[in-house]
């Protein structure tokens, strides 16, 4: 057998490989790229952790802010409902002091003793009336009424017989006007009565009623004056005018004697 070549296929220690050499050296070329690419991999990776950490920061504080403004909205709620509360509250307070002082304007407008307007809340009831029948051309009529022989009743058979002379004389009145007609105590025994859209004579008819109901009842009387509304009078004419005709009509006709 023939011996081989040694430099066929094998190689050779300590020779060198001019192709191994070529490729070590293109390699050793690339690598330094290769790194540097990686480098900048490595410091665009970084810079994405480091806006990735700053945009968790920034969740973090938004989180925080919602938070607190969920926190301060609750609490903004809380207390409107709380102010809600106190103002329906105040509302129903401010609804019961305004029945109360209704009430107590009504109370306070009634005379206790006969059931009659009391003197000042029916003057302002008898302007009004006399201001609506100037305004509609209504006839408006004012009867001033004086209880006889009251005082003459208190000296023999007390106050109390009085004051339900008093109480006597009111409720007849009621019950010979109609129901809206006004009745005011004016003083401690007289009245003073308005009646819309009546005349003289069928006023006339009403109190002598209320006279021949006294006379079965109580053996009592009363002297009334009336006096029709005129187109330039005030209130305060209209019952000097009906104060006179009271005096007029005592001076005519005997009022019945006191309560025996």
């Amino acid at each position: 057998m023939a011996a081989g070549n040694p430099g066929d296929g094998l190689e050779t220690s300590g020779q060198p490989d001019p192709e191994r050499d070529r490729i070590a050296d293109d390699q050793d070329r690339t690598s330094p790229v290769v790194d540097t690419a990686a480098e900048a991999r490595d410091e665009r990776a970084e810079a994405r952790d480091e806006r990735a950490e700053a945009r968790d920061e920034r969740a973090e504080a938004r989180d925080l802010t919602v938070t607190r403004h969920d926190a301060g909205a609750a609490s903004d709620r809380a207390e409107a409902a709380s102010d809600r509360s106190e103002a329906a509250a105040d509302r129903a307070a401010a609804s019961l002091d305004r029945f109360a002082s209704a009430r107590e304007r009504a109370v306070s407008s009634i005379d206790g003793l006969t059931g009659a307007h009391s003197r000042d809340a029916g003057l302002v009831e008898l302007e009004r009336e006399t201001a609506r029948a100037k305004r509609t051309g209504e006839p408006f009529l004012l009867a001033f009424v004086d209880v006889d022989y009251l005082k003459a009743t208190n000296d023999s058979r007390g106050h109390a017989a009085g004051d339900q002379l008093l109480y006597q004389v009111a409720d007849t009145i009621r019950a010979n006007l109609r129901p809206y007609d006004l009745i005011v105590r004016f003083g401690g025994d007289e009245f003073v009565c308005g009646l819309l859209n009546v005349k003289l004579d069928e006023a006339a008819k009403r109190f002598m009623c209320v006279n021949a109901n006294l006379a079965e009842r109580q053996g009592a009387s009363v002297t009334v004056g009336l006096a029709e509304l005129e187109k330039d009078d005030s209130l305060q004419d209209l019952i000097a005018r009906a104060d006179a005709a009271l005096y007029e009509e005592r001076q005519q006709r005997p009022a019945a004697g006191p309560i025996s």
